[in-house]
């Protein structure tokens, strides 16, 4: 795309050229001044236009620069009007237009030539503007109608289901796994975001010198290759960086408020920061401490304990979900399973512990 429009601002600039090589000969023959008696015009075109052609050449790649990035610009704040302010303001610019060729069709006939362009251009200009502004302002009066109520109620059942919302995953939780369940049981939809700084990150573990560090990229990127092959979920590369930074999680950031998107982490640290910056975030953590099973005090179960606990006498126990039970009394009976009565329960930034005491001394059969 950009060498076929530098080959056509070339041929502009040599159009271009051409134009004022004529212009320029016809001064000089009105002058009665010629510098070549036979070739002339011929020398003065080729001139001209092969002079324009080379200065569009080389200045094309700037032009090009310039007007991709007013595209991207366009493009980004388009993404940020709802879809319905587009349809309607699209449909408003419409009847804005209609209406100033209306008006204007009277004053183009005008023998002033430049006051009836300069007033035509001006009509056209406020009555679109108009038309786009009015119909904005007015949408909830405009859905009345059948054809932008269908519409805004097909919107309002996609911005319900949730499936416009886009969810960026971070290094972190594409590294822990779990996002694969969470997305197959169809809690969390699509689209999902993964910018290109966090697969080279994953790359860069991946091929970590460190065991461990290699082991946990490579099952990252395993992780990523079963979201795309293994569900029906819609997901997408980001290909571009960001600028101005080059820490991954304010990249993270930054792309969730470009996008008004949703980030998913296990990351505490970034969880705090997006807070600060009002980016929401989804953290896998909290899922996980949310959906484990409601304890209170009073309740019987039985529990392993397979360690001392820190303070005297405790026995250290777990649950299948990795909830910690400490149980008082329980370290003569390491090493046993026990039915125990909870006493407490505690709810810390780390996850959920229980405190209990045995019930009895008999032991329970596995």
């Amino acid at each position: 795309m950009r060498r076929v429009m530098r080959f056509f601002l070339t041929l502009t600039g040599i159009a271009i050229g051409v134009g004022i090589g004529l212009s320029i000969n016809n001064i000089l023959e009105r002058l009665n001044i010629l510098f070549i008696p036979v070739y002339q015009e011929i020398v003065l075109l080729f001139l001209s236009g092969i002079a324009f052609g080379i200065i569009l050449f080389l200045i094309s790649p700037g032009i090009i620069h310039h007007f991709f990035s007013f595209l991207h610009w366009v493009e980004n704040k388009l993404i940020e009007v709802p879809m319905q302010d587009i349809v309607i303001g699209s449909l408003g610019l419409i009847a804005g237009l209609i209406i100033a060729f209306l008006i204007s069709e009277p004053i183009s006939r005008m023998r002033l030539h430049w006051v009836s362009v300069i007033l035509t251009v001006a009509i056209y200009f406020v009555f679109g503007y108009l038309g786009i502004s009015i119909s904005v302002k007015r949408k909830e009066e405009l859905s009345q109608f059948s054809l932008f109520r269908r519409f805004g109620r097909d919107k309002g059942s996609k911005d319900q289901s949730g499936s416009q919302t886009a969810k960026i995953l971070d290094t972190s939780v594409i590294i822990d796994g779990r996002i694969f369940d969470i997305c197959k049981t169809g809690f969390i939809e699509g689209p999902l975001i993964i910018p290109s700084f966090v697969l080279n990150e994953l790359r860069h573990i991946a091929d970590s010198s460190d065991t461990l560090k290699r082991n946990r990229g490579r099952r990252g990127l395993d992780v990523l290759n079963k979201i795309q092959k293994e569900l029906d979920i819609e997901v997408k590369i980001y290909e571009d960086d960001v600028a101005d930074t080059t820490e991954v999680d304010i990249k993270l950031l930054k792309l969730g408020q470009k996008f008004n998107a949703k980030v998913i982490t296990n990351d505490y640290n970034l969880n705090k920061v997006a807070e600060f910056q009002g980016v929401e975030v989804l953290n896998i953590n909290e899922l996980a401490n949310a959906v484990k099973p409601v304890v209170l005090p009073g309740e019987e179960m039985s529990v392993h304990v397979i360690k001392d606990g820190k303070e005297t006498g405790q026995g250290i126990g777990y649950l299948d979900d990795g909830t910690m039970i400490v149980v008082d009394g329980g370290k003569k009976h390491v090493g046993e399973t026990i039915n125990v009565l909870v006493t407490s329960v505690l709810q810390t930034a780390a996850g959920r512990m229980i405190f209990a005491k045995p019930k009895s001394a008999d032991k329970v059969v596995s």
